[in-house]
């Protein structure tokens, strides 16, 4: 009696602990089906949400294909052309009727020579019948140098004096042509004396048998300082 007694207290002292190993198992059952609830749900969401980009992805696709429409292609018109053979000669033949006189004599073809004419320069006389002159004479000549003429600068500072020899041509018209200095000196003097050369006016022409020639002609022209 007492041996049963204590077993019996035995289990009244456990039943607390078994209570409670019952409650915990129902509440990880519980928690368990609550997860398991979760992730189904989650899952849902998750292949709905692949589902909704998928469908955007198609649409977006689609829109882009009908806002750029195929070109459009042309077609190439091509014109067939047959040829047709035709084996039809056409003879062509030309008759020229020409009389021909026995005793007409064909002269040989000799081509003409054209000769160039030489351009032939006239000549220039160095000594004339009448001799080519300044108007008025050679004191006017003279005359009209000296009241021409300017003294260059740089022969005046450089102290250059002399005489410069100037050969010119006097045309068949009294122009003078060729004007050029045979003998120089220097310091502008040249230049100057050029410059009143072709300055002058017509000169009357030299003549020759009665004819106006070219002649050549050579004046002196001085230059003289003047000292004080």
């Amino acid at each position: 009696m007492d041996k049963r007694k204590t077993e019996k207290a035995d289990l009244e002292s456990k039943r607390t602990l078994f209570i409670e190993i019952g409650l915990v198992v129902a509440l990880a059952i519980t928690l368990f089906a609550f997860e398991w609830k979760k992730y189904d749900i989650q899952k849902v969401e998750i292949e709905q949400r692949q589902d909704i980009e998928v469908m955007e992805e198609i649409v977006l696709q689609t829109e882009q294909k009908e806002k750029t429409p195929p070109p459009k292609q042309i077609q190439a018109s091509t014109t067939i052309l047959n040829v047709v053979k035709n084996d039809i000669e056409i003879e062509t033949e030309i008759i020229i009727d020409v009389e021909v006189d026995e005793d007409l004599e064909i002269e040989e073809y000799v081509p003409i020579e054209i000769e160039e004419e030489e351009i032939v320069e006239e000549e220039i006389f160095l000594i004339v019948e009448d001799q080519a002159s300044f108007p008025g004479g050679e004191a006017k000549l003279y005359e009209f140098i000296r009241n021409n003429v300017k003294y260059p600068e740089l022969a005046k500072e450089t102290g250059i004096e002399g005489t410069v020899f100037v050969q010119f041509v006097v045309e068949k018209d009294g122009t003078l042509s060729n004007v050029q200095a045979l003998r120089k000196i220097g310091g502008g003097c040249d230049e100057e004396a050029i410059r009143v050369v072709k300055s002058m006016p017509k000169w009357k022409p030299g003549s020759q048998r009665g004819r106006n020639v070219r002649c050549s002609f050579t004046i002196p022209i001085k230059f003289t300082l003047q000292r004080s």
